[in-house]
């Protein structure tokens, strides 16, 4: 095959297989496809950290939530046990207060019905005084008027009724 007979295409196919052969060749001897592959590799370690440093804070996300759900039903927990310690105190304040009402009414009676009692004995006093009053006057009359028709007999009869009692 002729040099002169060669066409302008084969000439640039060949010029172009040669430029990328030596193209190669100085990437070779410059190392680059070691210095490619260490890029790719440092790209690939800090790609596989970044990984599992994502992993290790979805982990620890994960427990967070974990922990602030328990957190949370014991919080629910203790907010219903203080409802019901505030509803078994307001029932049993309720019922004291209740209590203490109907005792308070129970005393309140009671003192009404000894003031209405001491109210009757004082009157039933008054009433039996005023009867022994009368009956002392009625008396005192009724003597008065005996004493007057039969005095002198009554008192012969009291002398010898002391005289035979004396002896």
């Amino acid at each position: 095959m002729d040099i002169s007979t060669i066409d302008a295409t084969t000439w640039a196919t060949i010029w172009a297989t040669i430029s990328l052969v030596l193209f190669i060749g100085i990437m070779v001897y410059f190392d680059v496809p070691r210095m490619i592959t260490k890029m790719l590799d440092d790209r690939i370690t800090q790609i596989e950290s970044d990984l599992a440093k994502a992993k290790r804070l979805r982990e620890e996300a994960e427990a967070l939530l974990v922990e602030y759900e328990h957190k949370r039903l014991a919080a629910d927990g203790e907010a219903a046990s203080i409802v019901t310690a505030a509803q078994e105190e307001a029932k049993r304040l309720a019922d004291d207060a209740q209590a203490s009402l109907a005792d308070l009414i129970a005393r309140r009676t009671k003192a009404v019905q000894d003031k209405i009692a001491q109210a009757e004995a004082q009157a039933l006093a008054d009433v039996c005084a005023r009867a022994a009053d009368v009956t002392v006057d009625a008396a005192r009359i009724v003597l008065s008027k005996q004493m007057k028709a039969k005095g002198d007999d009554l008192v012969s009869k009291a002398i010898s009724d002391v005289g035979t009692q004396l002896n």
